[in-house]
């Protein structure tokens, strides 16, 4: 009776150390209400936003002096063979697609089909307590400790434990916490500030 009691109990501690196991913390945000670093670390480039500097690849099927690699202007132009100018800023590539279609279906083409993909990423930015500040080409997967590696480093004065990041997009620079896995978005501006003793 007494071994029986002791397995049950045993029972009952192990299911409430393997349900707190399975408890997952809130998001934590800052005073601003903006997400934290956590949140942060995993930002994805799902509706990504054309802007200059950023180079398509350009496939109109079945037209090969029509396709290409064209580079967005600094007015948010793109200009392509045949139809001229066309307006990107702010698109995503699916809109630009089929406006692109659109076009070269507007007396040009039969039933045109134009795919689309960045091939270039326009340039991050790096400011304050690094060896080398300035503008840098974005990569897939940058992480910000990639970035200040680019820029070769802090300097002796940098605050290692936060950067303010401002979203291409965004008006405000947010703080966040310095992590290995926190990523960079094309046209991010990233400060690293100076600490105070």
């Amino acid at each position: 009776m007494m071994i029986s009691c002791f397995r049950a109990l045993c029972a009952v501690f192990l299911a409430s150390v393997f349900l707190a196991a399975c408890e997952t913390a809130p998001v934590q945000a800052d005073r601003n209400g903006t997400p934290d670093a956590d949140v942060m670390t995993d930002r994805v480039v799902t509706e990504y936003r054309l802007s200059n500097a950023d180079r398509l690849r350009v496939t109109v099927f079945g037209e090969p002096e029509l396709s290409g690699e064209f580079v967005v202007d600094g007015q948010g132009f793109l200009s392509l063979p045949l139809i001229g100018d066309v307006n990107v800023e702010g698109m995503t590539v699916r809109e630009f697609q089929r406006l692109a279609e659109e076009r070269f279906g507007d007396g040009y083409l039969r039933e045109p089909r134009v795919s689309a993909e960045v091939v270039n990423y326009r340039p991050f930015y790096i400011l304050g307590e690094v060896a080398r500040p300035g503008e840098y080409p974005y990569t897939n997967g940058l992480t910000v400790m990639n970035a200040i590696a680019t820029a070769e480093g802090f300097t002796y004065r940098a605050n290692k434990r936060f950067v303010l990041i401002k979203g291409a997009e965004v008006d405000e620079e947010i703080r966040v916490e310095l992590k290995p896995t926190l990523k960079v978005q094309p046209g991010d501006t990233i400060r690293v500030v100076e600490r105070f003793f």
